[in-house]
């Protein structure tokens, strides 16, 4: 039963906002009180939280589907509806989150670090957020927007100071046993590794974590064996070991050739160029391991790398070794730049930017793009025709019709808000004014306003039988 998985791919959804509520507040003797319905509450959230706990992605290869909770709609009497409850998935510590194009979303390295795979809708507004002096009581409310729902590839690359690197059967999984406190599977065939092992290691005042790789064999980076699904293991290292097998049984090898065939697969796979590298010569407890380190030794020394002969079995050589490793890694982390703190980058929008864009397509079709016209399109019941006319009065205070009066457009002519999947099109009519500017009273109810005194009620109507008393005397028929 596979227990390691250091890929998957996951299909996270949002949680969706809840709509508004169109309400109207009714008590004894005030039988229309104005609006009251609440808003919608926000969908939850999907967020991935590195979680130290955490080692595999198995978990997630087993139930590769997610979802946030939905925001629950408002109600009447101002209440609004709650929000909903956010997915924190954790990951190991080391994830790289991709899309499904292969770019890079983000890179969760340290413990609490976290990134939002999907974000929940916004909560639809109700009519009592929706009033104001000119729309005294909307008969509508705004639909909760849906939330984000995409898919993602997960990725984990081990964390690890140094890696071990070397043929199937060289010894890496009993060095790092004798090394640090892991205990990895160890046995006298290829492949006994089949998953990253993790060790800690103390070398003086220096700790430090060894990665042992599952072995490597020729055309690695391109998939043979178990290369491929485990060398991204390796590119968070600071120093790779390659431990070479002194005491091979096969006759078409020897350390120096699987020196030679280990760099090539590195070189291919790309990326550990400028890491520093050490060669460990195994296996010289037995006679003629120990031979033939010394006849190579000189070789490898003249290639420029500091080699080390040990045993992992008689754990001779193995503190020179370590304070070796510890070395390297005490340098590389002072050469690290220190962290900056956090910064908040403010980049203004051009004073031209009109947060939308006009386009004419191929095929005719005047396509408005923006963040704002694609969420009011969304957030709109067009099923309420004040609603519909509500959206317009937005998208002409936007500047949307006199984008597209520049833009050639004539009456009939097809208008999408949109992307081409999920877009909503409708033929262009030009009006001065729209939607409630243009019907004047929209969303007013005259039974809201306090009511006049009789004498002024009085005086209005006198006036208006003497305005048309004085029409009369004026009309002179042909």
């Amino acid at each position: 039963m596979t227990t390691f998985v250091d890929r998957v791919e996951l299909h996270v959804a949002a949680g969706n906002g809840g709509h508004g509520c169109a309400s109207v507040h009714r008590e004894k003797f005030k039988p229309l009180g104005g609006p009251d319905g609440g808003n919608g509450g926000r969908g939850g959230d999907v967020t991935l939280v590195v979680d130290q706990s955490v080692t595999t992605l198995l978990e997630y290869h087993h139930n590769p589907h997610r979802k946030a909770t939905n925001g629950a709609p408002g109600a009447g009497d101002n209440r609004s509806g709650k929000d909903g409850q956010d997915l924190v998935l954790p990951v190991p510590d080391g994830t790289v989150v991709l899309d499904k194009q292969g770019n890079v979303l983000a890179d969760l390295v340290g413990e609490g670090t976290t990134f939002v795979a999907g974000q929940g809708g916004r909560g639809g507004l109700g009519n009592a957020a929706l009033s104001s002096a000119r729309r005294k009581a909307p008969g509508f409310a705004l639909l909760g927007e849906p939330g984000e729902s995409r898919d993602i590839v997960m990725e984990l690359k081990t964390v690890a100071d140094v890696a071990l690197v070397g043929y199937p059967s060289a010894g890496k999984s009993s060095l790092i046993s004798v090394l640090s406190a892991a205990k990895p599977k160890i046995a006298d065939y290829p492949f006994t590794t089949l998953v990253p092992n993790l060790g800690v290691v103390t070398a003086g005042s220096t700790v430090y974590t060894i990665a042992d790789v599952p072995g490597l064999i020729p055309g690695a980076s391109q998939g043979k064996g178990l290369g491929l699904e485990f060398l991204r293991h390796v590119e968070r290292c600071s120093v790779l070991v390659h431990v070479l097998d002194t005491a091979t049984l096969e006759s078409d090898r020897d350390p120096i050739s699987d020196l030679d065939v280990i760099e090539a697969e590195l070189t291919q796979y790309g990326g550990l160029d400028d890491r520093p590298r050490i060669v460990v010569l195994n296996k010289i407890d037995i006679p003629d391991g120990q031979d033939l380190a010394d006849m190579i030794r000189p070789d490898l020394e003249a290639r420029g790398y500091q080699v080390f002969e040990v045993s992992a079995v008689a754990r001779t050589g193995l503190k020179e070794l370590s304070f070796a490793l510890a070395g390297i890694i005490a340098q590389a982390r002072a050469a690290k730049p220190k962290e900056e703190a956090t910064r908040i980058v403010i980049r203004p929008k051009a004073v031209d930017d009109a947060g939308f864009t006009v386009t004419l397509e191929d095929d005719g079709i005047y396509r408005v793009r923006g963040e704002k016209p694609e969420r009011w399109v969304r957030q709109t019941d067009f099923n309420n025709d004040e609603a519909v006319g509500y959206l317009a009065d937005r998208l002409n205070r936007l500047g949307v019709e006199d984008q597209l009066m520049k833009a050639g457009a004539r009456a009939g002519d097809g208008v999408a808000i949109g992307a081409e999947d999920n877009a909503v099109v409708f033929d262009w009519e030009p009006t001065m004014m729209a939607g409630a500017e243009m019907l004047g009273r929209r969303g007013e109810d005259h039974r809201l306003e306090a009511p006049r005194p009789a004498a002024t009620r009085r005086r209005e109507r006198e006036a208006e039988r003497d305005e048309a008393q004085r029409e009369f005397d004026d009309f002179k028929p042909f």
